[in-house]
């Protein structure tokens, strides 16, 4: 099979979005193990909110992220 160069992302982008959303969704799932009366406890206000935050970080460095090529 041919390789395709035309492609936006290469599989270095790939991953580091994966690691992204992984951690989207670690943020939400702790924001939901908060037992404080409408979630305004610690895990609910501060450490899951960061875990969204930085998965959105991650993101936009997978999009912005380019692979170094080797010199021929």
């Amino acid at each position: 099979m041919a390789e395709n160069k035309n492609l936006m992302f290469g599989k270095g982008n790939y991953t580091i979005m994966l690691a992204g959303i992984a951690l989207i969704l670690i943020g939400f799932i702790i924001m939901t193990m908060e037992t404080a009366e409408y979630g305004f406890g610690s895990l609910g206000l501060t450490i899951g909110p960061s875990f969204i935050m930085v998965g959105f970080l991650v993101e936009i460095y997978a999009i912005l992220y380019k692979e170094k090529t080797k010199p021929e």
